[in-house]
């Protein structure tokens, strides 16, 4: 990885956070998925914990295997999400770097980014009898539109009511309006930090944002969130004005669509190096950056902007937005080719990717590769496979100019 002084920061900030949310005896603990609208828990000062960003840790520590059996010995299948089933393995077992994660008061779920999210939390909810909140957020097969805009924020006015009710006290909309401003600042940061990719050579790779997502998903809507992609921007930014690379020789310029590797993570970053490739920009990494796309006003209500940066994400939307999308990415970073990660446990990621390969690579004329694989379980990934198909796909790509 690009070796940034900013990690040491984020270490210390992922740190901290998992100490509180494991020793915490004054804050509720609510499970959250990484979609869901966070800001309404910092607004109540309940701890939000994340089971993804753990299964993810879990997977990069290479300790995912022994719980995911774990689950499947408990009857959990192998063909669900590798995210789920290495979670329901650390619940049980209580393992994982963390030792497990500290028990949930309630849960909340939105089903922005799938709906298995749906069956998991309900299989927490049995076991430690706590309430689910679930924000459903439509899919957006024709756009964004205005009818959807007011169900979801509908269902805000319900969140809101299940906190306050939950917590004993009113819900504190001018702190909420607080936590916003911070969310969307933090977002800032991380977007103008993921622009600087457009650099040639570029000053970091997508692999440096799997590491740094850290902070803009577990602490978003935090001056310590906000504090911290301040710190990685400015650093980041000035690489880029130095024209100092994340590869000591950059010739090819890529984009990665899907969750990363997470367990292979260091041999992903040393094949690309040798083949002097660049991973520049991921739709993974920029969902985070695209809540700062809908500012909240200072005299505005802004739960119309909230439910329109939840609604949109990128896996919350069609093939053809998804396409044009894509697109725009690999003209404006100038890049060589793309590479499409058909994930095994993330099916709304990866539906309809061989269509979308040769889509964009008709409307744009540039090589493209689909791998493979899953974020999670190393028995569903071969080196041999994924990484001859990557040699052949970089073979035909042209150099950067």
């Amino acid at each position: 990885m690009t070796k940034f002084d900013a990690y040491h920061k984020m270490k210390e900030l992922l740190t901290d956070y998992y100490i509180e949310a494991k020793t915490t005896k004054e804050k509720p603990i609510a499970w959250i998925t990484s979609g869901a609208p966070v800001e309404f828990l910092y607004a109540m000062d309940v701890l939000p914990v994340y089971p993804e960003n753990y299964a993810a840790m879990c997977a990069a520590n290479h300790q995912s295997i022994d719980l995911m059996e774990s689950a499947e010995a408990e009857g959990f299948s192998q063909d669900i999400c590798a995210y789920a089933r290495t979670d329901f393995g650390a619940d049980i077992t209580q393992g994982g770097p963390a030792a497990g994660l500290p028990a949930p008061h309630f849960l909340l779920c939105s089903t922005n980014i799938c709906k298995t999210v749906i069956k998991w939390y309900e299989v927490i909810a049995r076991k430690y009898d706590v309430p689910l909140f679930i924000v459903d957020t439509p899919f957006l097969h024709d756009g964004l539109t205005q009818d959807l805009i007011d169900y979801t924020v509908s269902q805000f006015k319900d969140l809101e009511k299940f906190l306050a009710d939950f917590s004993g006290k009113p819900f504190d909309r001018d702190q909420l309006r607080e936590v916003l401003y911070l969310s969307r600042e933090a977002a800032g940061y991380w977007q103008k930090m993921l622009q600087l990719g457009k650099t040639l050579p570029s000053p970091f790779n997508s692999l440096d944002t799997f590491i740094h997502l850290g902070p803009i998903v577990t602490l978003r809507g935090t001056q310590a969130c906000v504090d911290y992609n301040k710190l990685l921007y400015e650093e980041v930014a000035a690489r880029a004005e130095k024209k100092i690379g994340s590869l000591p020789e950059e010739q090819y310029r890529v984009l990665w669509d899907n969750l990363p590797v997470w367990f292979k993570m260091r041999r992903l970053e040393k094949f690309f190096e040798e083949q002097k490739c660049t991973l520049v920009v991921t739709t993974y990494a920029n969902s985070w950056g695209q809540y700062s796309n809908y500012p909240v006003e200072e005299n505005a209500d802004p739960y119309e902007a909230v439910a329109k940066s939840y609604l949109n994400v990128y896996i919350n939307t069609g093939f053809e937005d998804r396409i044009n999308y894509l697109a725009s990415l690999i003209d404006e970073f100038s890049l060589t080719g793309f590479i499409m990660h058909s994930n095994r446990s993330c099916k709304p990621y990866s539906v309809g990717m061989y269509h979308m390969q040769n889509e964009l690579a008709n409307i744009t004329g540039k090589p493209a590769v689909v791998i493979e694989a899953d974020q999670n379980d190393p028995r569903a990934y071969s080196d041999a496979q994924v990484e001859t198909r990557l040699e052949a796909f970089i073979e035909s790509m042209q150099p950067v100019n």
